[in-house]
């Protein structure tokens, strides 16, 4: 697969409050939190970059195929973190997005996850909507 390569293109940065409800047995926010987070953070970088709606009038639904979380450091209630997503490079019909979540500037989470693109009638894949493509390659140029 070719790809185009490139750190932190459409980064985008969010504010993350913890909520008591986030929180687990262990006294730190459960694992499925951070999964909604980068849900957050990739509907906004997308919402910012190529608005979800736009695409999907034009047929292209958005699948998660992939997730991988690393966690370095627990967040705990009263953490104050910052979430951090980009796409990291491009396939013919896959985006990898990469995120980090950030208390006081200290890495206390990285996360990498490979999405796609179905066609809406056919539900079957489809190569990445072609203003996405331009849009990355010519990303600061």
């Amino acid at each position: 697969m070719n790809s185009t390569e490139c750190s932190r293109r459409f980064e985008t940065t969010m504010a993350v409050k913890v909520a008591t409800y986030d929180i687990d047995y262990a006294n730190h926010v459960s694992n499925i939190v951070y999964f909604r987070w980068l849900e957050d953070l990739r509907l906004q970088l997308l919402e910012e970059n190529f608005p979800l709606e736009d695409l999907m009038a034009e047929g292209y639904m958005p699948i998660l195929a992939s997730s991988a979380i690393e966690y370095k450091r627990a967040i705990k209630l009263f953490d104050k973190p910052i979430g951090h997503m980009w796409i990291e490079k491009l396939g013919a019909a896959t985006m990898q997005f990469m995120g980090e979540f950030r208390v006081d500037g200290v890495l206390t989470t990285k996360a990498s996850h490979i999405g796609l693109f179905v066609d809406s009638v056919t539900q079957k894949p489809v190569k990445l909507p072609k203003q996405i493509v331009l849009k990355f390659e010519n990303y600061n140029k």
